[in-house]
């Protein structure tokens, strides 16, 4: 990552300067692709300031300290831009994971979601019967399935309505 180091009515030192370049580059292992940093160093009167500037990959972060001394100016800077780049880096992370445990979430069926007792229970009595009663029954309750015992194989059977609009029929195979 390139550091510009430019002074303002100060001296430049080849000191400060390093001082400056080594902070710029720490922020590296914070920055996904950094592209690069500006660090601009001004005295007025007694006012020491440091103003760093880090452009990373779509992101820009600034930074603006004033003290009695430009390295500690420079260090309360880097400081600053530490805990932006961090609140920036978690935050998306908490919306990237969120939204996939959201969308996950959608995806999955409502029984799968719910995690905790049954809330209720129902008992029926599974009567005899053909498929065309089980359909007509299962429209009768207003239910979209239908659970009830087909006298032609004498097994269970499961009528449900399709989201086409037509039934569908489940029934166990005993190998």
């Amino acid at each position: 990552m390139p550091v510009t180091v430019t002074f303002r009515q100060v001296r430049p030192t080849d000191a400060l300067r390093r001082h400056a370049e080594t902070k710029a580059l720490r922020l590296q292992k914070f920055v996904h692709r950094p592209i690069d940093a500006h660090v601009i160093l001004s005295v007025l009167k007694h006012r020491h300031i440091a103003e760093l500037v880090v452009n990373a990959d779509r992101m820009s972060f600034t930074a603006t300290e004033e003290t009695a001394d430009l390295y500690s100016a420079i260090d309360r800077a880097i400081t600053k831009l530490e805990r932006q780049i961090a609140k920036r880096t978690t935050k998306r992370k908490t919306r990237k994971h969120d939204g996939a445990a959201t969308a996950s979430a959608a995806r999955e069926p409502t029984a799968r979601r719910r995690r905790g007792p049954i809330i209720e229970t129902e008992r029926v009595t599974v009567k005899p019967m053909s498929v065309d009663e089980g359909v007509e029954q299962m429209n009768l309750l207003k239910k979209d399935f239908f659970l009830f015992k087909n006298a032609a194989t004498d097994t269970l059977g499961v009528i449900y309505r399709r989201r086409d609009g037509n039934y569908g029929l489940i029934e166990p195979e005993i190998p």
